[in-house]
């Protein structure tokens, strides 16, 4: 007990220790068996046990607090040196989680391997700092792998082999390699070959002798082509029905062939490739080409898939050509009816026809191909755009503050690279009205700046689809008035005119009818280029629809729309009679407004009509005395008078009969279905006859002083009518086809009255999307108003507020149409593709599709460049903005008939953030394939062409990363 009793005292010392407090009658009743170290420590007794372990914990904590700094560090060692080893590593942990580590060496941290691996990204002067930080460092540092790549790629090797345990070997000579250099300072280097300012004498020696070799080049490429040309003069003409015995002179064939036929046989697709013009043989698509002409003409080679490919050759090898470099015309395939255009190309000119999905590089790689070395006299770029921007390519738009970006910089300057200087009539024609708005203005001169070329687009002063390609264009320095340095207007230089009215005019309804062309000839057009097949699809449609016969004045066609409408409403029995009465009263009435023009003219208002019969200023007058606010307002006064005519069409023919038929107890629609569909066009109607009235009074007070602007106030005012009628459109349109499809009476009444002369040629349909359509060509307008109006002058304030407001609404429009777009496409790909899930969820939105090849590599033990593939099955690749959806694709041809038809079945669907994608090197056995790995199947796909997997890889990466950031 005594022995026991010391161990007490011992471990309870301390400055509250009493021993006369050691035993207590209460203690002694515990007993020894419910004791241990302590005889008032009760072990069975839990409550009491843990009230006095907390009091002794405050006090011993209470002493703590008391304590000096150096006190609490000894009790905290002693503390530690009696913890066994779990409690130490509790105490570890603790302090991790309290005290983190703010900063610790990699290098001891990560293996080796990964640590050279990080120091592989330095430069040789970042390595040697990062030897002096340790000497851990310096050892690593020092490795020869760090230093064995730089060095063998400047061409340094070591003279030696470095030995097993040896390192630092690769740094020491890459270090009396670059001491040992023979460099110069920036001024000894300016002494010996001059700055970039001054080039020096060897520089223009350099010059002239590349300068020399380049003449001696063409004359020898001169020499060659009168060669071939004197070998072909005795040659029999290709396509022609003369034997071989009965030769005849050009002449004597030419006088054999009757007025009005043209021989043109018909080209071949199976000609080799490489070609570079594109002539139109028919005379209607090209006046300029003679009987002489058309009888001389050589086959030549061509570009693979050219369909249209005949060089002209005539007999007089010295004739002068009127563009002796050529043209080359850009055309978007984003662009609405774009096969027309390629189909009326003039010859000399070459058009690339570009994928708008693709990307700068692969578009300049294109030209490059096309112009195959040579250099170009005008360069044409005809793409979607407006007043303020150039949509070149999907992701890539040019505006007055991307213009300057590193990528679309360089790509106007390598584009403009292949065009001859402006002192030898080099230039940019840029087909989107950006001559009529400031921002537009300060491109096209920043654009001429940059590339050192004249840059000219349309001023935008003409409304309807793309009749502003047909108005006055502008220069980079201002007005180039007319086409007094060019004997053709600049559209005209690049497409036949009667194909550019006729594509300007009707893009969009041509878009619809080329639209289903594609659909049905494409498959059988597959082996042919792009190009090829929108020549193609073109020229049949120019020669279906014959719109060079319809080519007449819009004045003229206006008349003459008027004159048999007001015949349609007589009853008479001698309709010539009134219809040349009609016109000779039209005509008395079109001299005394001429003579009231001749009034206007001298007050510097120009009614002149430009060579497409858009209003254009006189050329005569010189270009300081124009008013161009004056031009502007004729254009908007007159086709805000057509617009209220096409909107009254709207009550006349369809409301005012049906509410009628409704009245007499013959209903043909309900007056729900007609509330619906027609009644929001009446609330738009007033409105603008209101905007109209206020156009008129000021038509008739016009000055030079004169506002437009307020008035343009007041109707953006009321744009709450337009915003309910675009709310209630797709209503009016479902409204209309399902009454279409369960009325017969209602489906009689369309036919009889859409597409009348009543209803300006245009269907109940189309005539609901006039509204969408004017919005668009107000902003155009108010951009030309407003560059052309002084800021001090008093108009200037509320034309920028009226533009601005709309401006607003039309972003607020084409969220309305990108939305309808999204859900139609979504429609449309659950329709094409079977057993396919619900694909209408959330934000989701179709960006591209891709046909492509399944294959499979019976052998994936060897090497990827060894290995060879099998094709498994025909694939269709569906990306959406969050998932990629892969279907098998059956391809069923038609019996007796070339056609075919494409069935699409749902194989499987990958998220894009757990998709992981990786390209496959061309070989020999494989190319334009990559593999597509998703969390429990792997796809190795291929393209046809290699265009094809960029642009999809491109925008598959483009979509993954974006759904991985959102994610």
């Amino acid at each position: 007990m005594e022995t026991s009793h010391s161990v007490k005292r011992w471990e309870l010392d301390g400055t509250d220790y009493d021993t006369q407090f050691a035993l207590t009658p209460w203690s002694k009743s515990v007993g020894a068996a419910d004791t241990r170290f302590s005889a008032w420590t009760p072990i069975t007794n839990k409550s009491s046990n843990k009230q006095l372990f907390e009091e002794r914990t405050s006090l011993i904590l209470h002493w703590f607090d008391l304590w000096t700094d150096r006190q609490r560090r000894h009790l905290l060692t002693t503390l530690l040196t009696r913890c066994s080893k779990s409690q130490l590593e509790f105490c570890r942990d603790w302090l991790k989680q309290t005290v983190p580590a703010t900063s610790l060496d990699f290098t001891t941290i990560l293996p080796q391997c990964l640590s050279l691996y990080v120091m592989s990204f330095l430069s040789p002067r970042d390595l040697g700092s990062a030897a002096q930080v340790s000497w851990h460092w310096r050892f690593l540092a020092e490795q020869d792998c760090l230093w064995a790549g730089r060095s063998i790629r400047l061409g340094w090797f070591l003279p030696y082999t470095p030995g097993e345990k040896e390192y630092g070997g690769w740094k020491s000579h890459y270090i009396s390699c670059v001491a040992t250099l023979d460099w110069l300072t920036p001024r000894e280097a300016a002494e010996q070959y001059g700055t970039l300012n001054q080039p020096s004498a060897g520089t223009r020696e350099e010059e002239e002798e590349r300068w020399r070799e380049r003449m001696i080049r063409q004359t020898i490429r001169e020499r060659v082509e009168d060669l071939k040309k004197a070998s072909l003069k005795n040659r029999r003409i290709w396509g022609s029905n003369i034997h071989a015995g009965g030769r005849r002179s050009g002449r004597a064939q030419a006088e054999r062939l009757r007025p009005g036929v043209t021989f043109s046989p018909l080209p071949s697709l199976s000609w080799p490739p490489e070609t570079r013009a594109y002539v139109p043989l028919n005379p209607k698509l090209n006046p300029n080409l003679s009987t002489e002409t058309t009888l001389s003409l050589q086959p030549v080679r061509v570009s693979k898939g050219s369909l249209s490919c005949y060089t002209s050759r005539t007999r007089t090898p010295q004739q002068p050509s009127s563009s002796p470099h050529g043209s080359l015309l850009l055309l978007s395939n984003r662009v609405p009816a774009y096969e027309l255009v390629l189909s009326g190309v003039r010859g000399g000119v070459i058009p690339v026809l570009y994928d708008h999905r693709g990307t700068l590089p692969a578009l300049l790689a294109q030209v490059k191909r096309a112009l195959g070395g040579h250099r170009i006299q005008r360069l044409g770029l005809l793409a979607p755009g407006g007043t303020d921007e150039l949509i070149l390519l999907q992701g890539y738009s040019v505006t007055e503050r991307s213009v300057l970006s590193p990528d679309i910089r360089e790509f106007w300057e390598k584009l403009c690279g292949w065009v001859l200087p402006l002192e030898e009539g080099g230039g940019v024609d840029i087909f989107s009205p950006l001559a009529a708005s400031a921002s537009g203005v300060i491109l096209i001169q920043t654009l001429s700046t940059l590339t050192g070329l004249e840059v000219q687009a349309p001023m935008g002063i003409a409304t309807g689809f793309f009749q502003n390609i047909l108005s006055e264009w502008s220069g980079s320095g201002g007005v180039s008035v007319g086409a007094r340095s060019h004997s053709l207007s600049p559209p005209a230089r690049y497409v036949c005119e009667s194909v550019l009215q006729g594509w300007a005019r009707q893009a969009l309804w041509l878009e619809q009818a080329l639209g289903a062309l594609r659909d049905q000839l494409e498959p059988q057009l597959q082996q042919l280029s792009l190009d090829t097949r929108g020549r193609a699809l073109g020229q049949f449609l120019w020669d279906v629809v014959a719109l060079e016969q319809l080519s007449v004045s819009k004045e003229l066609s206006v008349v003459l729309v008027e004159a048999l409408t007001a015949l349609s409403t007589q009853d008479t029995t001698r309709p010539l009679e009134f219809l040349s009465l009609f016109l000779r009263r039209r005509g008395e009435e079109t001299e005394i407004g001429d003579g009231k023009e001749q009034e206007e003219m001298s007050e510097g208002i120009s009614p002149e009509k430009g060579q497409y019969g858009v209003p254009c200023p006189n050329l005569d007058i010189p270009q300081a005395e124009l008013d161009w606010r004056a031009v502007v307002f004729r254009e908007l006064y007159h086709s805000e008078r057509q617009y209220l005519s096409k909107l009254g069409a709207v009550l006349s023919v369809y409301h005012d009969p049906l509410d009628s038929a409704l009245n007499s107890n013959r209903a043909i629609l309900s007056s729900a279905h007609i509330h619906m569909i027609l009644t929001p066009v009446k609330h738009i109607l007033e409105v603008n006859r209101l905007f109209l009235s206020d156009l008129g009074a000021r038509q008739e007070k016009w000055g030079a002083e004169q506002c437009v602007g307020d008035a343009c106030v007041k109707f953006c005012s009321r744009l709450r009518v337009y915003t309910n009628y675009l709310n209630n459109y797709p209503t009016a349109l479902r409204t209309i086809d399902k009454c279409r499809e369960m009325i017969p009476s209602f489906r009689a009444f369309l036919k009889r009255v859409d597409r009348t002369l009543a209803s300006h040629m245009l269907s109940l349909q189309e005539l609901l999307l006039c509204p969408v359509w004017r919005v668009e060509e107000y902003i155009t307008l108010l951009k030309a108003f407003t560059f052309h109006t002084p800021p001090e002058h008093p108009d200037h304030t509320h034309l920028s507020s009226a533009l601005h407001t709309l401006l607003r609404y039309r972003d607020f429009i084409h969220k309305l149409k990108k939305s309808s777009e999204r859900d139609v496409s979504i429609q449309e790909t659950q329709r094409r593709i079977k057993a396919c899930p619900n694909l209408c969820e959330g934000n989701r939105q179709l960006i591209t599709t891709q046909d492509a090849i399944l294959l499979r590599s019976p052998h994936n033990d060897i090497a990827d460049s060894l290995k060879t593939y099998e094709q498994v099955a025909d694939v269709g690749l569906f990306l959406f903005t969050d998932a990629l959806v892969l279907t098998e694709r059956s391809v069923r041809h038609t019996p007796f008939s070339l056609s075919q038809h494409s069935t699409h079945t749902f194989l499987a669907s990958v998220a894009l953030p757990s998709l992981n994608l990786r390209e496959v090197t061309h070989t020999r056995y494989v190319c334009n394939a990559f593999v597509l790995e998703g969390p429990s199947r792997v796809w190795v796909c291929s393209t046809e062409r290699e265009e094809e997997r960029e642009r999809f890889l491109l925008a598959l990466s483009s979509a993954r990363l974006t759904a991985l950031a959102e994610g």
